[in-house]
C-alpha cells in the first residue's frame, strides 16, 4: 500500500525530503537550548561578569531563531509536499476511474467514489504531513531529550523510568479504544454522501411528494451516526491531556523536591540549579514527544483506513482492455451475435442474456421491444464492449469486438442511454462531446436531424445557452433530443437509442426516425422502445423476454405470428381491443 501511494508523491519528493532535514535540524537545536539555558542559569547564579552572561544569552537567541526558522521552513515545505501529494493522488484515482468498464464501476457507488476522492484523500494527506513532520520529530526529540536528561541529571533522570512506561501504556490503551470508532466512520461517510447525492438529484420528486421532512430525518440519522462515532472516539482521545498533565506535573514535583534537596545537601557539587532547570525542560520535551506519538498513532490509523479505500480504487484494473495487436478500423455497421450468453457476475445463478443468435446487416434499422428487465439494455451494451460476453462471440464489421482497439470500436458506436446526462456548460459545448472539432453548421445539422434546432434557437442565447449540471434547466424531451444530436455528431457506424425518445411526442419521434432514414442510411440503427409506433417501420423487430429473443421479424410478420407483439400493438393503438382480422 505504501509503495502504491508513494508513486503519487512524484515531483514533491524534494520538498518532502527537505522537510525532514529541517525537522532534524530543529530537533537538534531544541535539544541544545536547555543545555545552554542551564549554562546561563549557572553563570547568573555564580555571579560572573555581565559579558559572559550576555554572550551565552546571545547564543540562546541565535539558537531560538534558528529553531524557529527551521520549524517555519519545515511547515512551508511540508504543506507544499502534502498538498501536492494529495493533488497527484486525486489525479491518479480519477484517471484510473476513467479506464473502468461498467463491471468495474458496478463495484463502487458514486457516493463512495466521491468520499474516497475527498475525505479519504484529505485523511491520507494529513497522514503524509504528520509522517514527514511529527512522526519524525517526536521520536528524535524523545531520543535526544532522554540522552541529554541523563547527561544533565544523572540519577535524577530515573524518574523517567517510571513515568515513560506509565504514559506509553496509557496512550496505547486510549488509542486502542478509539480506533474502532475511527474505522467505522468511513463507511458511514459513504452513506451520508449517498443521502445527499440522492436528495439533490431527486429534488423535484422530493418537492412534488412533500417528502422534505422524511429526507431531513434520513440525512440527520446518517449525520448523527457519524457524530456519535466521532464523539465516542474523541472523548477517549481527550483522556490524553489529563494523562499527559499528570505525568508532566508528577515529573516536575519529583525533580523539584528531590533535586532541591540534593542541591541543598551537597551545595551544588553533585547537581546544580541549572541542571534542575534543564531536567524540567527535557522532561517536558520527553513527555510531549510521547503525546505527539500517540496523536500520530491515532491519525496514522485513520490515514491507513482511508489509504486502503484509496488503494482499492488505484488497484482496480479495468476488466476490459484493448488486445496487444488490436484491429484499428471498423469496416461497417454489421453486427453478429453467435450463441451469446452474459451474466453480470461470475457467480451469478442466472444469465442476464442467454442463447442470443442475431445477425444485423449494416444500415439496417432494428427495433427492440420487451418488458422491464428482460435484457434489452444489456444486449446493446455488449456492442461497444461496455461489458464482455460470457459465452459465444459478438462481431462488429465482421471482427470480434474483443479484437478491436477500444477507442476505435467505441468511436464507431454512438449510444444514447436511458439516463440522459448533460454537463454544465453551453449547449454547443455539450454537443461537441460527440465531436470536439465539429463546426457550427455540423452542430445545427445534427440538431435538425434530432428535432432540436427549433427549440435551441428559441432561447435568447441560442447554442450558447448555458446548461445547468445534469441538464436541469431543460425539459426531458429537450434533453433527449440534445443527447441524440450529440450522438449523431460522432458520425457513427452504429447508432443505439435506448428508450431515448420516450419523452418526446409521437410526431417528433416520427420526424427523428425519418431523419435517420434519409440522412444516415448507411448507419446501423438500433432502437429500444416501449412504443410499437417507434419501431414498426424498422427492418427488423426483436421481441425479448427473460434474457432471450423470443420473436423477430418485420411489423407485418410479427402481427401475424407473435401474440406478445400483437397484444402490445392493440393495447397501444386500440385500447387493447382486437378486431381479429390481423
Amino acid at each position: 500500500m505504501i509503495k502504491k501511494l508513494s508513486h503519487s508523491v512524484r515531483e514533491y519528493k524534494f520538498p518532502a525530503i527537505i522537510t525532514m532535514l529541517f525537522i532534524i535540524a530543529e530537533v537538534v537545536i531544541e535539544a541544545i537550548i536547555p543545555f545552554k539555558t542551564a549554562e546561563l542559569v549557572n553563570l547568573i547564579n555564580s555571579g560572573l561578569d555581565m559579558g559572559s552572561i550576555l554572550s551565552t544569552g546571545a547564543v540562546l537567541v541565535v539558537l531560538a531563531v534558528l529553531s524557529l526558522s527551521c520549524g517555519g521552513l519545515a511547515g512551508f515545505t511540508a504543506a507544499k509536499a502534502s498538498t501536492g501529494f494529495a493533488k497527484n493522488l486525486r489525479h491518479d484515482m480519477f484517471y484510473n476511474v476513467q479506464t473502468f468498464s461498467f463491471s468495474n464501476i458496478d463495484r463502487f457507488s458514486s457516493s463512495s467514489l466521491v468520499t474516497r476522492m475527498t475525505t479519504d484523500v484529505q485523511n491520507v494527506q494529513m497522514g503524509f504531513m504528520m509522517l514527514i513532520r511529527i512522526a519524525l520529530r517526536a521520536p528524535l526529540n524523545f531520543i535526544f531529550s532522554v540522552i541529554m536528561a541523563y547527561r544533565m541529571g544523572g540519577a535524577l533522570a530515573t524518574s523517567f523510568v517510571v513515568l515513560i512506561p506509565v504514559l506509553i501504556a496509557g496512550l496505547m490503551v486510549i488509542a486502542k479504544k478509539a480506533m474502532p470508532a475511527f474505522r467505522s466512520v468511513f463507511k458511514k461517510y459513504d452513506k451520508m454522501n449517498e443521502s445527499i447525492e440522492e436528495n439533490v438529484r431527486a429534488m423535484r420528486v422530493v418537492k412534488s411528494f412533500s417528502r422534505e421532512e422524511y429526507e431531513k430525518t434520513k440525512f440527520a440519522s446518517a449525520s448523527d451516526n457519524i457524530k456519535n462515532d466521532f464523539t465516542h472516539a474523541e472523548r477517549i482521545v481527550a483522556l490524553n491531556s489529563p494523562l499527559m498533565q499528570l505525568c508532566v506535573y508528577g515529573n516536575m514535583v519529583f525533580v523539584l523536591l528531590v533535586g532541591s534537596q540534593i542541591v541543598i545537601k551537597n551545595h551544588g557539587t553533585i547537581i546544580n540549579v541549572g541542571q534542575i532547570s534543564a531536567m524540567l525542560t527535557y522532561g517536558m520535551q520527553i513527555l510531549i514527544s510521547l503525546m505527539m506519538l500517540s496523536m500520530v498513532y491515532v491519525m496514522m490509523t485513520m490515514a491507513a483506513e482511508a489509504a486502503k479505500r484509496v488503494c482499492e480504487v488505484l488497484d482496480e484494473k479495468p476488466s476490459i482492455v484493448s488486445p496487444e495487436k488490436p484491429v484499428t478500423e471498423v469496416a461497417d455497421g454489421s453486427i453478429d451475435f453467435d450463441g451469446v450468453s452474459f451474466k453480470y457476475f461470475a457467480d451469478a445463478k442466472k444469465d442476464a442474456l442467454s442463447g442470443v443468435d442475431l445477425h444485423i446487416k449494416s444500415g439496417m434499422t432494428v427495433g427492440i421491444l420487451g418488458g422491464t428487465g428482460v435484457g434489452k439494455t444489456t444486449l446493446v451494451q455488449l456492442i461497444p464492449r461496455l461489458y464482455d460476453v460470457t459465452e459465444g462471440s459478438l462481431k462488429v464489421g465482421g471482427v470480434d469486438v474483443r479484437d478491436y482497439d477500444l477507442q476505435v470500436l467505441r468511436d464507431s458506436v454512438a449510444m444514447v442511454l436511458q439516463k440522459n446526462e448533460l454537463f454544465s456548460g453551453t449547449i454547443a459545448e455539450n454537443l461537441r462531446w460527440g465531436n470536439e472539432s465539429a463546426s457550427d453548421e455540423e452542430l445545427r445539422e445534427a440538431c435538425r436531424l434530432a428535432q432540436a434546432d427549433d427549440f435551441i434557437i428559441s432561447f435568447p442565447d441560442g447554442y450558447e445557452t448555458h446548461i445547468e449540471q445534469g441538464g436541469t434547466n431543460v425539459s426531458g424531451g429537450q434533453k433527449q433530443r440534445l443527447t441524440i444530436a450529440r450522438a449523431l455528431l460522432k458520425k457513427p457506424k452504429i447508432l443505439i437509442l435506448d428508450d431515448s425518445t420516450s419523452a418526446v411526442d409521437t410526431k417528433t419521434d416520427a420526424l427523428i426516425r425519418r431523419g435517420f432514414r434519409e440522412y444516415i442510411p448507411d448507419t446501423t440503427k438500433i432502437i429500444i422502445a416501449q412504443r410499437v409506433a417507434s419501431v414498426e417501420d424498422a427492418d427488423l423487430i426483436l421481441v425479448m423476454d427473460g434474457g432471450r429473443i423470443v420473436e423477430m421479424g418485420t411489423h407485418a410478420e410479427l402481427m401475424s405470428s407473435s401474440e406478445i407483439y400483437r397484444e402490445t400493438y392493440y393495447q397501444q393503438t386500440k385500447g387493447g381491443e382486437s378486431d381479429g382480422k390481423e
